[in-house]
């Protein structure tokens, strides 16, 4: 578990400190003071906007020194409308960070705790853990060691003094930190020659900084503007009067803003707010208002200035979470679907590209597909952005079927196939191929639904549900049937094979998977003759056939090698090895594992290379290397328990016995 990160890494992940920054020099000098104490847990609490984060930044960077390891961030999102981020997701992204690719991170939450700890352990880093709704939430993600986190929420988090934590209350700015503040973002005369104006629209803000930071910035960029006109606006608008959540309102601050915005600008500000993530991408913006890069990127310039947005990072993109709430009050009903429906398209045509990335060679039906963009390099890097924005486009997906965009809904689960194959997140493939095959049926395509049957049907097979795949291959038969789709009707024979396989019905296996091999031969399907003469390989092996076992694998193999389809290829040397294995020559077993394993290393994926290192342990065990078989059977069993399969525990059972 230790080797998951392939390098040591130095995140910087700390977004920059406030240029405005103003006081708050009592709570300064208080976490000045506690780290000489070296507390492993600070947590800033009070009310929204009202600079926890600022102050977190501020002294986060004035400390850095001390942290020579990097810095940590997340954003939690307790208060914000698509809900908190769960302790797993932060702990990937953290994870992520550190170095570790994303195919080797475990599923289980406590896994992810576990490896997160262990990666962070005997070095220093600064971590900010911002916008917390609980101490459960926020445990998982603390570093512990000579590391220190730093956690901002609008709650106390009490649980949190178990852990050791110390906790600063950040009141409201007072009166003259406040002018001062108004003035640093004004930057002119204004404030020092109507200080009485100054003071009553600090009054008027609450002491908010946030609030005082959208004034600020309007008045900068309204440099005739008297103060005082300003003030009666705010005063006759009672911002202070105004209530939401039990705190002040800064909504008629937010409308002013707004009201002075460009049109297109507004516009933009209203349609990003459609989008269902905490933050988004400049290409995201631009498929929300339909308008090209350069000029999206001018405009969220705009926003920027206005302080109606904040940057993330360098192309990426916030609200703050009442920002947004008050954007989505400002669409209208036909403007809010017509934003949703382009940012569902776009995401869906980066999931395309993202698709034929990492399986290149699989067959596709939606059109999409006949006029793809190219936007990854290769499957590593298309993998690594599907994991990334997993949590997005599962919410992206929901949207579409909720607004019952049926000719979305069944795409996106089409091309979400490829990546589930790599997560192994079958329970939440079920999930979405059932709305795909509901939209298909919906729309009449019986190909579509076929195909999404098939897939349907698979991951059923994959947990287990071999009745429930024959009955979803079985509806895809007659699907396919009915319009003479002789590459799916194939299909889903190997699908049946597959699910007669999980019965250990072997023999009616081997027959779904030539009828399968028969047709594919027949329309000149080559990867798919392949790939059914490695299934029928391995039932052959299963039989005690391996003469005929290893004629099918090494037929598939060169198959494979000819269309340079180097996961398939990989694949079948590992299975002609495990025939190997099992034959009267055992020590045969070693070249094809050896070169499938090679191959799966370059590839990065963790669950194959483990069923590989497994094998390889077998071999080693059997021939008496028990230290090549207990390295073998450790590398697999940690490799398995990244990807949260079962048969962790058996491979651990292996190198028990070889110990």
């Amino acid at each position: 578990m230790f080797d998951a990160a392939d390098e040591t890494v130095v995140p910087a992940q700390l977004p920059p400190a406030p240029r405005s920054f103003t006081s708050r020099q009592r709570e300064l000098d208080r976490l000045a003071r506690w780290r000489t104490e070296s507390p492993p847990v600070v947590v800033l609490h009070g009310v929204g906007g009202v600079g926890k984060t600022a102050l977190a930044l501020r002294w986060l960077h004035d400390v850095a020194g001390e942290f020579p390891d990097g810095s940590l961030f997340v954003d939690l999102r307790a208060f914000s409308a698509e809900g908190p981020v769960a302790a797993g997701d932060a702990l990937e992204w953290f994870l992520i960070a550190l170095g570790v690719r994303p195919d080797r991170i475990p599923v289980e939450l406590a896994a992810r705790t576990g490896l997160y700890r262990s990666l962070v352990a005997g070095r220093s880093f600064a971590v900010l853990i911002d916008n917390a709704l609980s101490a459960a939430q926020v445990r998982p993600l603390l570093p512990g060691g000579a590391s220190i986190a730093v956690v901002t929420s609008r709650l106390r988090l009490a649980g949190l003094a178990m852990d050791g934590a110390r906790f600063v209350e950040v009141d409201p700015m007072d009166l003259p930190a406040s002018v001062e503040l108004l003035a640093k973002v004004v930057d002119d005369d204004r404030p020092s020659a109507e200080p009485v104006a100054a003071q009553e629209l600090a009054r008027l803000c609450g002491g908010l900084p946030i609030a005082l930071s959208v004034v600020g910035a309007r008045l900068s960029s309204r440099p005739r503007r008297p103060l005082a006109r300003e003030a009666a606006t705010l005063r006759e608008q009672r911002l202070a009067a105004l209530i939401l959540d039990g705190e002040p309102s800064v909504q008629i601050l937010f409308d002013l803003s707004y009201r002075e915005l460009p049109s297109a600008a507004a516009r933009l500000y209203r349609l990003c707010a459609v989008h269902p993530a905490g933050d988004f991408d400049v290409s995201a913006a631009a498929a929300c208002i339909g308008l090209p890069l350069a000029e999206t990127e001018g405009l969220l310039d705009v926003l920027i200035d206005a302080n109606l947005l904040r940057e993330v990072d360098d192309r990426t993109f916030a609200y703050h979470d009442l920002l947004r709430v008050h954007a989505l009050d400002q669409i209208t009903d036909d403007e809010h679907a017509a934003a949703l429906r382009r940012l569902v398209e776009w995401y869906l045509d980066v999931l395309v590209s993202a698709d034929l990335a990492l399986h290149p060679f699989r067959r596709r039906t939606g059109p999409r597909y006949e006029r793809p963009l190219s936007l990854f390099r290769n499957d590593i890097e298309s993998l690594a952005w599907l994991t990334a924005h997993r949590a997005t486009l599962r919410a992206v997906f929901a949207d579409a079927v909720e607004r019952g965009w049926d000719d979305l809904v069944w795409q996106f689960s089409e091309a979400f196939w490829g990546f589930f194959l790599h997560s192994r997140h079958y329970q939440a493939a079920i999930d979405m191929f059932r709305e795909g095959v509901r939209a298909a049926h919906r729309l009449a395509d019986p190909l579509a639904e076929a195909r999404l049957r098939s897939q349907l049907g698979y991951a059923h097979a994959k947990v287990g549900d071999y009745r429930e795949a024959i009955e979803q291959n079985t509806h895809a038969l007659r699907l396919a049937e009915t319009v003479a789709d002789d590459r799916t009707i194939a299909t889903a024979y190997s699908q049946l094979g597959r699910a007669a396989r999980g019965l250990g019905e072997l023999t009616e296996a081997i027959g779904y998977y030539a009828r399968a091999r028969d047709m594919q031969q027949a329309i000149g399907e080559t990867r798919g003759v392949a790939l059914c003469r490695r299934r029928i390989g391995q039932m052959l092996t299963t039989l005690g056939r391996h003469d005929e076992a290893v004629a099918e694998m090494r037929a598939a193999a060169d198959i494979f090698g000819s269309m340079s389809d180097r996961t398939q290829y990989s694949r079948t040397l590992m299975y002609l090895g495990l025939t190997a294995l099992d034959s009267s020559d055992p020590q045969s077993a070693a070249a094809p594992l050896g070169q499938a394993l090679d191959l799966m290393r370059e590839l990065g994926s963790a669950y194959y290379q483990a069923e590989i290192l497994t094998a390889m342990g077998d071999l080693a065990a059997r021939t008496g290397d028990l230290p090549a078989a207990r390295r073998a059977y450790t590398e697999a069993a940690e490799l398995y328990e990244q990807v949260a399969d079962p048969r962790a525990a058996e491979v651990r059972a292996k190198l028990s016995s070889v110990e």
